[in-house]
């Protein structure tokens, strides 16, 4: 053991032989001690406080585990660093767990641009009147159940060239869906 012992491992031993007083001084020295410590590390003051009472209780239940022989700084600096870290953690992980995920995204949107409200079979005479390849599009696409992806590989097109011809189709169908049922 060093020749100076600080007074929070003085503090600490009299506090394990079960002096009560020392034990309280202890947690407020500590508490002055890790303030600093915490405020460096953390934005915002209510965080800080929240943390070190976090800590304060962390070292309460783990004053079993310190060694009265051994420096008391760093026994209590090893639990304030593990607390911070989950603080942190939790604090940045919650974000990433609400976050988007773009590939799941991409298959809704895809899912979007084929379906509709209209069933396929019930206008199956108006996509008759379409360019023969909108017409194919869309027969793939809504009656076979292709993806936009799937139908680019039989017709041999880029999945965005039969995107948009599916989006042309679907304008001139519904142009056509309007004038048929004004009538």
């Amino acid at each position: 053991m060093p020749e100076q012992v600080d007074s929070l491992t003085l503090l600490m031993q009299k506090a394990l032989a079960g002096d009560k007083g020392a034990y309280a001084e202890a947690l407020r020295l500590t508490a002055q001690l890790l303030r600093p410590y915490l405020s460096k590390r953390l934005n915002a003051a209510s965080e800080v406080d929240d943390l070190l009472q976090e800590i304060l209780i962390s070292m309460h239940k783990a004053r079993h585990t310190y060694d009265g022989q051994r420096p008391f700084k760093p026994w209590v600096f090893a639990i304030a660093r593990f607390r911070l870290q989950d603080h942190l953690r939790a604090h940045y992980a919650d974000p990433l767990r609400h976050a988007v995920d773009w590939d799941e995204i991409e298959e809704t949107r895809e899912a979007d641009v084929t379906e509709t409200a209209i069933r396929y079979e019930s206008i199956t005479a108006q996509i008759g009147q379409l360019p023969e390849k909108q017409a194919a599009i869309l027969q793939l696409l809504h009656q076979e159940g292709y993806t936009a992806r799937e139908v680019g590989e039989r017709l041999g097109m880029k999945e965005s060239a039969v995107k948009v011809a599916a989006h042309r189709a679907y304008k001139v169908l519904r142009k056509l869906l309007d004038r048929e049922w004004k009538k």
